[in-house]
């Protein structure tokens, strides 16, 4: 179950926090190895898991594909991993052309608790009506795809049994 946290005043960040039935380092694994992340986020992942390596994420199949830049910020096995995304095509991402998203892991008893948050919006210097749209879209997609990740790691976790 993704648990929806109280969002920033100005659509400022997106909170959401899910228990894993997992150890950290194989959460951590999960929202970290492109191989992993594209099993329940975007439909393809390309990149190294190393600070400051640029990829890209796709989403979409055939001839409806949408390329989105991606690059790694931190990775700190198995406590934190973030990246920035969305910034335009050919561009470093930096504050005001992506969006940063980090993930935070922390045992719970047997499991893990993720803690992921989504900032960048009020940077984009986007008037109000295409902020409101994008936070929307955002909060949208995390809510979907993070309810994703904790069935794709107890599918995993049966399969290597």
């Amino acid at each position: 179950m993704v648990a929806r946290e109280g969002t920033a005043v100005g659509l400022g960040s997106i909170e959401r926090r899910v228990h894993v039935d997992a150890s950290p380092d194989v959460v951590f694994e999960v929202v970290s190895d492109p191989v992993h992340v594209q099993q329940w986020w975007p439909d393809e992942a390309h990149y190294d898991s190393t600070p400051g390596s640029p990829g890209d994420i796709v989403f979409g199949k055939a001839g409806e594909r949408v390329v989105v830049g991606f690059e790694v910020v931190e990775v700190l096995p198995p406590r934190r991993f973030s990246f920035r995304w969305t910034q335009p095509a050919g561009e470093p991402a930096a504050i005001g052309n992506s969006f940063l998203v980090t993930f935070e892991l922390e045992p719970a008893g047997d499991g893990t608790l993720l803690h992921m948050t989504e900032t960048g919006f009020r940077e984009r210097g986007w008037e109000a009506a295409v902020l409101e749209e994008t936070y929307r879209d955002h909060e949208h997609g995390w809510d979907h795809h993070l309810a994703r990740l904790a069935p794709y790691v107890a599918a995993r976790l049966a399969g290597a049994r």
